[in-house]
């Protein structure tokens, strides 16, 4: 690859983490496959040649619980679901140029070639791991089916990582107290050869690597804990019958992990383009690094695509990616989105009220930057599709081309003034300059302010006041800014700029156009346009917000009908603890008033925020998990709770002295209802 700035010569391959298939799209799924498919359409607006390629994950032990659970085989499962996935995507204009699955006849060769790879280069090995088995239902239990605390921060946790605490990878055997989720009795470890992945012959590669990485700060700097410590072997092998068949000797009742077969489909799906197309190299850009290899994925695996992922290509001799674009996730009403409790806005249910997909799309791509979580709320949905898109482009998009086809039965012949000219150029390079630093929220909001330039040039200066010949440059000026908005903003409005570009006449489709059309004379004849958006009125709003409250309502219901706890504020609560502790033991914890002096992120963490708290005899560094979830600058002054003779720690490079108490998942800091003093000891 180049690592020069786009576009390049070399072609790009862009991808997006496989969605699993095990369950609908929601649109915290849409967010990365919207993002994924913009970037691709801004690079070929710079003119670089980009293909985007995605796929199903088909394997994996949740896929295979919920199939038996349904009754039917996994394969049958998956594919159900797959074919699901390929009628939605559509639907959203997110157009692949290949989209496969993790199971198919490509995929599983491509994988055994990789694995094969890494056995001739000597970075396989085999060693003896606890296991955890069921001896009531005789069975080895991998990843999902098994569950338990996690040995690193004591959450609950399940399968291979800890989803309720650190997050972290976990590898075989290391959940404590495993309970067995096929019969809810504990499991016992037993003994049981595998296959590893020596992850530290890469060490020196990924310390490279991780300084070479463009894309986001978090993807950039999350991994440099694991990459700089010691690395732990990849467990790349699982006991059960559903996936791809590990091709080597000694494993012929053990299948590929998950996170093994399923990153390869990117290079998989990549291949099949080529030989369905003929007109892409795969093996250029994969094998031989001539290309831009760009992968967008969500903030939970940066850790696969930033450690595991350029090891296992480094060890079968492929070429690294140059950009890992991790997104944040998607919020609904401020609160994370929860699929149990249908507190999430369905693919299919956003298109059955029957709004454009691509004001979806513009939502997703521009609420936020890349790395930043988006908070949807039909309220803030509205107001965005109002005022920026109906108002602004929808408003100078109509009101200059109506303008044009009465008066001048297309665009005027006049020149365009140095102004507008001026104004597009900067625009260009405005939007090649995001594109190049991966910000789709930047590169969408230039296009709409040139939209808003256009609204405030058309009013300043007053065409239906003027006389034909003193109107004509105007307007001139007027369809050259339409059209370099509608390539502009093709990328995230892709059905909507082929309105525009059909409203002035021009040839081919918006698609096609790069940014150096922004410049090219628009047709001189043209008909009478139609207005693009139709805003959100505020009772549609009501109704919508009426129906989530229902739906999330009532999905607690079922839960609390089936025996679990709800209650009116919609807290999932964690069970008490079976094992009680004794006054003594208590008494221990060191439990102190203390006052937040000072709060700020901690750069490249996601959640981590460091904090100043006076606790009466000194004023501690304590870092706490609540940068995404309190406003920093609001914090100085606040009363917390805090464990002052917790041990120290060293988080992403920062020491913590301390512990501060927090309650349920938006970390409700606890604090005091009187005026402790800091320092007043809790009892």
């Amino acid at each position: 690859m180049t690592y020069e700035d786009y576009p390049t010569d070399d072609p790009a391959v862009v991808t997006c983490g496989l969605p699993y298939a095990n369950g609908d799209l929601h649109i915290g799924h849409l967010r990365g496959y919207v993002n994924a498919d913009a970037f691709t359409r801004g690079l070929r607006k710079l003119g670089q040649q980009a293909a985007y390629v995605c796929g199903s994950d088909m394997h994996g032990t949740p896929i295979a619980v919920n199939a038996a659970e349904a009754g039917v085989s996994p394969e049958e499962f998956a594919l159900e679901h797959h074919e699901q996935y390929e009628e939605t995507f559509p639907k959203f204009n997110v157009d692949f140029d290949q989209y496969g699955h993790t199971h198919d006849e490509t995929n599983t060769e491509m994988t055994k070639a990789f694995v094969r790879a890494w056995e001739e280069n000597g970075h396989v090995h085999e060693k003896e791991i606890d296991v955890a088995y069921d001896p009531e239902a005789d069975q080895w239990l991998p990843d999902r089916y098994v569950e338990g605390t996690c040995p690193y921060c004591g959450e609950h946790a399940r399968g291979d990582e800890c989803d309720e605490g650190c997050q972290r990878h976990l590898e075989p055997g290391e959940i404590e107290d495993p309970v067995s989720t096929v019969t809810g009795n504990p499991a016992e470890y037993r003994k049981r050869d595998h296959k590893f992945l020596r992850l530290a012959d890469f060490q020196e590669h990924l310390q490279g690597f991780i300084n070479r990485l463009e894309g986001t700060s978090n993807a950039q700097n999350q991994p440099r804990e694991w990459i700089e410590g010691e690395l732990q072997d990849l467990c790349i092998t699982r006991d059960m019958d559903w996936g791809i068949d590990y091709p080597g000797e000694g494993a012929d009742d053990l299948v590929l992990y998950v996170w093994v077969d399923a990153p390869i489909e990117y290079v998989s799906a990549t291949k099949q383009y080529t030989d369905r197309t003929g007109d892409f190299d795969w093996e250029s850009v994969w094998k031989e690094g001539d290309g831009e290899i760009v992968h967008v994925i969500g903030r939970d695996i940066i850790q696969h695509h930033t450690v595991y992922w350029p090891s296992m290509l480094e060890g079968a001799d492929y070429a690294e990616p140059r950009a890992v674009c991790a997104t944040g996730f998607v919020n609904i009403d401020g609160k994370g989105l929860s699929t149990s409790k249908n507190r999430a806005i369905w693919a299919e249910e956003y298109l059955d009220e029957g709004f454009h997909p691509d004001l979806l799309r513009y939502y997703l791509a521009t609420a936020s930057g890349f790395e930043h979580d988006v908070n949807f709320t039909w309220e803030r949905f509205a107001e965005r599709v109002n005022s920026e898109l109906a108002d602004v482009v929808g408003n100078f998009v109509y009101r200059a081309l109506l303008f044009a086809n009465r008066n001048f039965g297309g665009t005027p012949d006049a020149s365009l003034s140095d102004e507008v000219e001026t104004e597009i150029a900067q625009a260009m390079d405005d939007y090649e300059d995001a594109l190049n630093d991966y910000d789709l929220k930047r590169a969408g909001e230039r296009a709409v302010a040139l939209a808003r330039f256009g609204n405030e040039y058309i009013q300043r200066n007053e065409p239906w006041k003027l006389d034909e010949d003193e109107a004509a440059p105007v307007i001139r000026d007027c369809v050259q800014l339409v059209k370099a908005v509608a390539v502009l903003l093709q990328p995230f409005l892709p059905e909507k700029a082929d309105e525009v570009w059909a409203q002035i006449g021009a040839e081919g489709s918006a698609a096609d156009a790069t940014v150096a059309d922004c410049l090219q004379e628009p047709p001189a004849e043209f008909g009478e346009p139609a207005e693009l958006f139709e805003k959100v009125e505020d009772e549609q709003v009501a109704e919508l917000d009426e129906k989530l409250a229902g739906k999330i309502e009532a999905a607690s219901s079922e839960e609390d009908d089936d025996g679990d706890v709800s209650d009116e504020s919609d807290v999932e609560l964690a069970p008490l603890a079976d094992d009680r502790i004794g006054f003594e033991e208590f008494q221990a914890l060191d439990l102190r008033v203390g006052r937040i002096e000072s709060a700020e992120g901690i750069e490249g963490a996601d959640d981590l925020a460091r904090l100043e708290v006076d606790i009466g005899h000194e004023v501690r560094q304590i870092v706490a998990g609540i940068k995404q979830l309190h406003d920093l600058d609001e914090l100085p002054g606040t009363k917390v709770v805090v464990v002052a003779n917790m041990e120290e720690a060293e988080l992403f490079g920062v020491e913590s002295n301390g512990m501060v108490l927090a309650a349920g998942e938006e970390a409700d800091l606890l604090t005091t209802h009187g005026d402790s003093v800091p320092g007043t000891k809790v009892k």
